[in-house]
């Protein structure tokens, strides 16, 4: 399966929840003290809320509450068209919150008027710290933007490398099939295990998977995910946001890294609400 070009990133633009305790610093027995990370994911409904008006400033402010170091967004327009004012989200928000930025576009099409930026509607992840590198990886998709569309392999998994404090971290974003019939997310987390595996050159690699993944914990087209990962329980569900039923959105963890709480933050910024986790990363 292809990949987009590895690149570093240089654009740099970014306590909630009361409940939510900073991650434990005491040093492991025998080795150095792990390192805490505040990670959350927000599908942000291409900049609109529970009411379907396009508010920036409003998703700014849910934002900036969750205090995290890396946040994963799903439905970011760029330039994609009138819903969301033609505007580049992902670096909107970035430059808001005076974060770095990564995105990871599922459609790039052509643009409206010649000479014009392509339409590009994905995922992104917002990073207090520098990216290092980052890639676009292929899984299979059945297309919204096709008539008659069939499972087919398409950009818009998208994983950044940092390093928080020394420690060497690969965060993935994705949106998986919303569809009633499992078959594309079964076939799309297949893919996932099989990228985050061939990511993991080192057992001091950690990885975090945030997102939208369209399926509720026990869903068993997810069950072979937590095979390798462990999602975060925030207690709460995150969709739809003004009344939520269930819990389709994900923070989750692999190996050497811990979870120690989570939430699901109230807000009607977008028709999901976010998902925030304190974690800590074994340093060996």
């Amino acid at each position: 399966m292809s990949k987009h070009r590895r690149t570093p990133q240089v654009l740099l633009a970014a306590a909630l929840l009361g409940g939510l305790a900073a991650a434990p610093q005491a040093q492991a027995a025998g080795g150095p003290p792990p390192v805490p990370l505040r990670i959350a994911t927000y599908n942000i409904h291409a900049g609109s809320g529970m009411d379907n008006v396009f508010d920036l400033d409003r998703q700014e402010a849910a934002l900036r509450a969750l205090h995290a170091d890396v946040i994963g967004l799903q439905e970011v327009d760029v330039h994609w068209d009138t819903r969301s004012q033609n505007r580049d989200l992902a670096k909107d928000l970035a430059d808001r919150l005076g974060m770095h930025v990564s995105f990871a576009p599922i459609y790039s099409l052509a643009p409206v008027v010649e000479g014009g930026p392509r339409r590009e509607y994905g995922v992104a992840i917002l990073s207090r710290y520098p990216v290092r590198g980052a890639v676009n990886h292929e899984i299979t998709r059945l297309s919204t933007q096709d008539p008659n569309p069939v499972p087919a392999p398409a950009p818009g998994f998208g994983e950044v490398e940092l390093k928080v404090r020394g420690v060497p971290v690969q965060v993935f974003v994705t949106h998986l099939d919303y569809r009633s019939d499992p078959s594309v997310r079964a076939a799309q987390v297949a893919d996932t295990r099989r990228i985050m595996a061939g990511e993991r050159t080192s057992p001091e690699d950690r990885q975090i998977l945030l997102g939208d993944f369209n399926a509720e914990p026990g869903a068993p087209e997810l069950a072979p995910l937590w095979k390798e990962l462990t999602p975060a329980d925030p207690g709460a569900y995150t969709f739809p946001a003004a009344n939520p039923v269930k819990r389709i959105d994900y923070v989750a963890v692999g190996e050497g890294v811990r979870v120690h709480d989570a939430a699901v933050a109230e807000t009607l910024a977008s028709d999901h609400r976010p998902v925030v986790a304190d974690l800590s990363l074994n340093r060996s």
